[in-house]
Order: structure tokens, then sequence, then C-alpha cells
């Protein structure tokens, strides 16, 4: 299940869908937007609540799909579009570094970190986010053993942060989480394709060979376009006894070797 990179709100009025939760709001004088920080973070899914006519800004949800578009004609019109015509891959060519390792797609909310606008007297990071002329502070807690996971996961992988949040946000975050420089490349929510309600990450707009890309997130909407690559993993909020990144490792050890990922992924998850 997807779920809010922010914390319940306690007033009524203040209350904003995010993934599948509600934010905190924090500015003390007047009523903020309501599309405001709903449009800060992650994606909604089709079945939250409706979203308003967005005006002209990119700060706010595109209005959503129709419903019109069949899902493969839609999968087809895209990979035509980002494989047909030249230099619209997502990513650069592969560094030297990299050259011959399989990449991997990273979430960051619920996934490596949990944000919230309300105070948290353990948060790792506290980030300054401006919102319509107004600094909101963003608390950050990171997922136990973060440091340690991302540190292998650089070694073994093309690591490639892929997140539905605004960079604004995102941004400054992965600044203060990736200090040893594992994330060659950021993607935003510009990014992603919005499908039904839902910002998609699609892989196959990563110039990567798909036998040779894996994505790691909490939201299976983010990677409904190709849920053969995903490894899931357990949403994370604030559990300080948590051990699901270091459980991860050895899963990622083995598929790091693979020649197909596809065919790891099916006997690593043969019974």
């Amino acid at each position: 299940m997807e779920s809010s990179i922010i914390t319940q709100v306690q007033k009524e009025d203040s209350q904003l869908p995010s993934k599948t939760g509600l934010v905190n709001q924090s500015s003390p004088k007047k009523p903020r937007s309501r599309n405001i920080f709903k449009a800060l973070f992650c994606c909604l899914r089709a079945q939250d609540a409706p979203q308003p006519p967005p005006p002209a800004q990119d700060t706010l949800l595109p209005p959503e799909d129709n419903g019109t578009i069949d899902k493969l004609d839609l999968l087809q019109n895209l990979r035509y579009q980002f494989h047909q015509v030249p230099g619209t891959s997502l990513l650069p060519e592969v560094t030297p570094q990299d050259e011959g390792k399989i990449c991997v797609v990273i979430d960051l909310d619920e996934t490596l970190v949990h944000s919230s606008f309300k105070p948290i007297s353990n948060a790792d990071f506290i980030v300054p986010v401006e919102i319509e002329g107004t600094t909101h502070q963003v608390y950050v807690l990171k997922r136990p053993h973060v440091d340690q996971f991302l540190q292998r996961m650089g070694e073994l992988f093309e690591c490639v942060l892929f997140t539905a949040s605004l960079a604004k946000y995102a941004d400054p975050v992965t600044d203060l989480l990736d200090q040893c420089g594992v994330f060659g490349t950021r993607l935003f929510r510009e990014s992603c394709v919005f499908h039904q309600g839902c910002y998609v990450k699609d892989l196959s707009r990563l110039g990567r060979q798909l036998n040779k890309t894996l994505i790691l997130d909490n939201s299976p909407a983010s990677y409904i376009f190709h849920p053969e690559n995903a490894v899931p993993v357990v949403s994370w909020f604030d559990d300080l006894e948590d051990t699901e990144l270091l459980s991860l490792l050895p899963v990622f050890e083995e598929l790091s070797e693979a020649d197909d990922v596809y065919a790891k992924l099916q006997q690593l998850r043969a019974p």
C-alpha cells in the first residue's frame, strides 16, 4: 500500500490527501491552499479524494487520466516516444565506474526516509522548504541502516534516486542523506508519467536495458508499468527497530550478478 510521507494534521480544515494519508500544515496564521502540501510530496492513488482543476502552475497536480486510453496503448506510445527519438532518455550515458552494472532506481519517501511538517524531536534532518513565499520546516527521519544500505548499493549498482516528490523538497533531503554520492542521477516528479491519478516511474524512459534495471519502491503504483522489475519494500515511518534494508542487502547482492534481472527475480520469488 502507498503511504503518506507526512503525518496526519491536527485540524480538520487542513487535512490534505497524500499517498494514503494526510499532511500536517505548519503555517501558524492563515489557512494555506489545500493543494500546496499535497503537491509537494509523493503521488496520489487514483482512489484518493478527487483533485480540483489545477491552475497553470507546476506546484499542483495535473488533471487525472480520463480513463479513455488503454494501458497497453499508453505503454506502447510511451516506449515508441522514448526509444525511437534520440536524446529523450532520462539518464545520461553510463559512467566508466558504472559500466556493466545493473541500474537500480531507488525511491525516497517511506523507502529511505520519512518526512513530516510536524516537529519530530529525534529528526535526523530539518530541511527548510519555501511554499508560496512562506518557509516551512520539514522534519526528516532516516530509516534504520540506510547509510550502510546505500554504501553497499553504490558498490554493486548504478544507483538512481527517483521520487515523485518535488525537487524543492527531495533535492536538499538527498544532499543530506547521500553523503557518499551514491546517486549519480536524481529524478523528480517531472520525470514521472501521470497515469490514472498516480505518478508512475516508467523505467522504459531511463535509457537502460530493462532486463538490466531494477526498482526499489514501497508503492506498487509507482512501478505499475514494470512490476516484473520491482523489488518491493515495506513502507517505513518511525520504527527504530526496522531491519528491512539490512534484509534486502543479500537479495541485491545476488541480483547484482544477474545476466537478466527477470530470470533472477523469478528464481528468487519461486517458493
